[in-house]
């Protein structure tokens, strides 16, 4: 099929990949806002495994062409939107081109944006009656988006018309062989099903957020409130796992545009609107036992910090907790020294020129060396299991704050260490 993707997002970058990897004609139109020349150099597109070396690959074997503009004689048969929320009015200018909103009928416009409920119907009165729509929520998995893409669990298909539903098959056959990964519904209930899944997953995180905030408080430890609720099959183990505040460009997001979507239908949303209060609150937690280890004497301290992604495997900080941490620190006058392996050049550019607040290193040990204490922020791999005996020397008030409860508490105790966990606790024993 002749594919036309619009969208600099990284469903766009995925889609272009993978579909021309299967024998698609794909055209990509990047959005103006980020042109090909510029999203190339993006970190989070760099370290995506796989990605950028497909989109390569596709070019140099013809498969995939990079577009700067469209052209009036454009003849394609879908069009893949892949835009952020606040780029509706582009997705509206690209389909009154006249190549498309006027051309044969036949086109199959695939919305994989996350925008309005309602909006790919209205996206389709622009092109005209005489084309086809589906929507195609946008399901990926930031580091490891084309293995999402190309080995789906699920796509959520929202159609209202058997053909488009037999050309979109068509279009994605190669990547749904095992089994039908198809569910079928229509547009608006996929649109609104998109983000009742998020809201869901972030309901269940803020609300452990609470009971490991209520553990603390009562001297439990969360970890066997977690096993507990996770044994019980209505519930089970998924996003049971307590933290300093998740983050990211799609799931905050896609909460706040839920939210939005409640206010727009009349309906106010007491437990959405508490949900995200709870997460803003949650990015904080570190800092306030932070501030009770020490009475609110921070000034002239030194803080290392591992992590300042919003997750493990990839290199963006949209939302991500460190943001608010870091603004804290800084507001009581500490120090910090802070490693992250994929995001410090977006931390670097989100923070400016702050050299006399934060010094920013190659190592996690580089990080802890006259430091007071350890705060772990985001948990990738290379910080699961340190030298804790090294870490015992460098720290110089052998104090660790674990943001995502990956330690065993008792285990860094037992190395003369502090442990501060989201719910759990633990001091060296005495000889």
């Amino acid at each position: 099929m002749r594919v036309l993707l619009y969208g600099s997002e990284l469903s766009t970058a995925t889609a272009a990949a993978a579909l021309s990897s299967v024998g698609h004609c794909v055209e990509w139109l990047p959005h103006e806002d980020t042109p090909w020349s510029t999203l190339v150099n993006e970190d989070w597109l760099r370290r995506e495994p796989q990605l950028l070396e497909q989109i390569h690959d596709a070019q140099n074997g013809g498969a995939l062409q990079l577009l700067s503009e469209i052209n009036a004689d454009r003849v394609v048969d879908v069009v893949w939107l892949a835009l952020s929320p606040a780029q509706r009015d582009s997705a509206a200018a690209l389909l009154s081109h006249p190549s498309l909103a006027h051309g044969e009928a036949g086109v199959v416009l695939v919305n994989n944006s996350t925008f309005p409920v309602g909006e790919t119907e209205r996206l389709h009165r622009i092109m005209g009656a005489q084309h086809t729509s589906v929507a195609l929520p946008d399901t990926l998995e930031e580091g490891r988006a084309w293995a999402s893409f190309t080995r789906p669990s699920r796509w959520l298909l929202g159609c209202d018309d058997p053909l488009a539903e037999k050309q979109i098959r068509e279009l994605l056959r190669a990547f749904n062989r095992r089994r039908d990964a198809f569910q079928v519904m229509p547009q608006r209930a996929a649109e609104l099903t998109k983000l009742a899944v998020n809201g869901m997953l972030a309901t269940r995180i803020s609300y452990m957020n609470e009971i490991a905030g209520l553990a603390d408080t009562l001297g439990v430890d969360v970890e066997h409130v977690r096993q507990g609720m996770g044994a019980d099959s209505r519930i089970g183990y998924e996003y049971l796992y307590p933290g300093c505040g998740f983050g990211g460009p799609s799931f905050s997001r896609d909460l706040m545009r839920l939210a939005d979507v409640q206010v727009a239908s009349g309906r106010q949303s007491a437990l959405l609107e508490h949900v995200l209060d709870i997460n803003e609150q949650k990015k904080e937690t570190l800092f306030r036992k932070l501030w009770s280890y020490y009475s609110g004497m921070l000034e002239g301290k030194t803080i290392a910090v591992w992590g300042a992604a919003f997750k493990p495997g990839t290199a963006r900080i949209d939302h991500a907790p460190v943001l608010t941490l870091l603004n804290a620190l800084w507001a009581q006058g500490a120090h910090v020294q802070l490693h992250d392996p994929a995001a410090t050049p977006a931390l670097r550019a989100a923070v400016g020129p702050r050299n006399d607040l934060v010094t920013f290193v190659d190592s996690p040990y580089d990080a802890c060396e006259n430091a007071n204490a350890l705060m772990l922020v985001t948990e990738w791999k290379m910080y699961w299991n340190p030298d804790w005996q090294r870490l015992a020397g460098q720290l110089t008030d052998k104090l660790v704050l674990d943001g995502r409860n990956i330690y065993d508490p008792d285990f860094v105790a037992s190395c003369g260490l502090q442990y501060r966990g989201i719910g759990r606790r633990a001091d060296p024993t005495p000889l």
